[in-house]
């Protein structure tokens, strides 16, 4: 497979024909089997760029005598090269001539001189040989004159089948020791390195809704990051999934596509589920802005896993990618090694701008003690931590939410109250007071006593309010008959002076006209 898809790519990637010359399988064969992947071999022969050649080699139909070389098979090999001229050439495998051939001194010897002859006409060429138990090879000489040796390796582990590449040397290249895990899908095979990639991804400004309006208030008002991680954490009905599926269903509602992997329902399943809290998924698998893909984590290895997801992002572009839930793929797995293909995951996602929701299970109510261990040691990997809880109080369970790190960012770090409803999902305030935290009916209860008392407390304002007015007024009263009472007094006091001064006055003429009388008498 992987030599077939080397010529494969060259010829219709990279414009470089070549000759896959195989001693096992014939043509016909060899173009049945890697048709599943894709690969036209038929077309291809047809257009020139390539040339599939069996050479039958049969022990029972060989009789070696005296000295013999394989010029026949370079002679072959040479007008099959340059009938299209070739840049690349595989030959599969050599084991098959050397079970042919008993004389393994001449085999080998010829083999020498076929890597020269190839290098010399600058050829690049793939040789597959199986494995040996003492060495690399079966007969131990391809891996000293070959410029690159690669080991493919099929292990099982916990009924589990994984495929792994390594690159034991390849030379003038400083190249990967590691083992990569790769996988062999309907697009041929994916390789990806065990090693996590670097830290070099671009950090956006651009804030995202979550779909939730009273998270993006605890988020600073604008959601999260694009590109950021965002872990949903809680233990079993608190809602993981149902907020997954808000934010698949905010980026579809902004026209952008969205990609849900899910590893304990079906597609249909999670539809009508997530139907009831007024989420309609349907829709927008129709317009083609959301790929469900749903499947038991035990179907492929934990690395199948993780390259069939490199596969699925590459090939639909999505901007939202949610996998519900991923403590399912720790399932009977060394964390040790669940921890760097997660990684793996979120750093190939942040270096491709993908906003990532994982949701993941905890532990038992109340321990919070395990806490960063139930998350297998990736939280510190998250941008956005989510806790979801569920809190028992006079005999029903509610579910709460709180905000607990969120990077990069102002965030609330108060606990609401994490509603699901027909009407979708939302978050209200609990009740805080006397060291309790209130939610559901003894929230609703609690909140109905506090508005009594408080109509109360506000009755008994209104009434001393009143009480006061009405002092106020009686005291007005009061100050306004006194000043009445004395401008009376006043008055009369006034009018008493004047007529005494009047009194006065007229005794004052009569007086006056007396004596002038007197003195007029007298004279005459």
């Amino acid at each position: 497979m992987l030599a077939t898809e080397f010529l494969v790519r060259g010829a219709t990637e990279f414009g470089e024909p070549g000759v896959f010359m195989m001693f096992e399988e014939n043509a016909q064969e060899l173009t049945a089997n890697v048709r599943s992947l894709g690969f036209d071999l038929d077309q291809l022969a047809a257009q020139k760029k390539i040339v599939v050649d069996h050479v039958h080699v049969e022990r029972n139909e060989i009789e070696e005598t005296g000295e013999y070389d394989l010029e026949g098979l370079f002679i072959r090999l040479g007008h099959a090269i340059d009938s299209i001229g070739a840049k690349r050439v595989v030959l599969d495998t050599v084991e098959a001539l050397f079970s042919g051939l008993a004389n393994h001194a001449i085999l080998r010897s010829e083999l020498r001189r076929l890597f020269r002859w190839l290098k010399d006409r600058g050829m690049t060429a793939i040789i597959t040989g199986e494995k040996g138990e003492a060495s690399i090879t079966r007969y131990g000489l391809e891996e000293y004159v070959a410029d690159c040796v690669i080991v493919l390796d099929h292990r099982v582990m916990g009924q589990i089948s994984t495929r792994r590449l390594r690159v034991v040397k390849y030379r003038g290249s400083a190249h990967g020791t590691n083992e990569y895990p790769f996988f062999i899908g309907e697009r041929g095979i994916s390789v990806l390195p065990i090693t996590s990639m670097g830290l070099d991804h671009e950090a956006s400004t651009q804030r995202i809704p979550t779909g939730i309006a009273r998270l993006d208030e605890m988020l600073g008002g604008k959601g999260v990051f694009r590109g950021g991680s965002v872990l949903v954490a809680g233990s079993p009905g608190t809602g993981k999934t149902s907020v997954s599926a808000k934010f698949v269903e905010a980026a579809c509602s902004r026209g952008e596509r969205a990609l849900l992997f899910a590893y304990e329902e079906s597609a249909a399943q999670i539809v009508r589920n997530i139907r009831s809290i007024g989420i309609n998924l349907d829709r927008w698998l129709k317009k083609g802005l959301l790929q469900i893909h749903a499947s038991r984590p035990t179907l492929h290895g934990l690395e199948q896993n993780l390259m069939m997801m490199h596969d699925m992002v590459r090939a639909f572009h999505p901007t939202v990618v949610a996998v519900d839930p991923i403590s399912n793929l720790t399932m009977e797995r060394d964390e040790a090694e669940v921890k760097p293909t997660l990684m793996r995951l979120i750093d190939f996602l942040k270096k491709e701008q993908i906003t990532a929701v994982f949701t993941s299970l905890t532990g038992e109510e109340g321990n919070t003690s395990g806490l960063e261990e139930s998350q297998m040691g990736i939280s510190s990997l998250m941008d956005v931590w989510l806790l979801l809880r569920n809190t028992e109080h006079n005999g029903e369970r509610n579910r709460t939410i709180y905000v607990l790190k969120s990077r990069g960012m102002s965030h609330s770090n108060q606990i609401r109250e994490f509603i699901l409803s027909d009407a979708g999902i939302d978050l209200v305030d609990v009740y805080l007071g006397n060291d309790r935290v209130l939610t559901g009916t003894a929230r609703v209860a609690q909140g109905a006593e506090d508005r009594a008392a408080a109509e109360v407390r506000q009755q008994d304002h209104q009434r001393k309010l009143r009480q006061l007015a009405s002092k106020r007024k009686a005291k007005s009263d009061r100050s306004a008959h006194r000043r009445t009472a004395s401008g009376s007094r006043s008055g009369r006091r006034g009018s008493d002076l004047l007529q005494r001064a009047r009194n006065v006055a007229g005794s004052d003429r009569t007086a006056t006209y007396r004596r002038r009388s007197a003195i007029a008498r007298r004279c005459r």
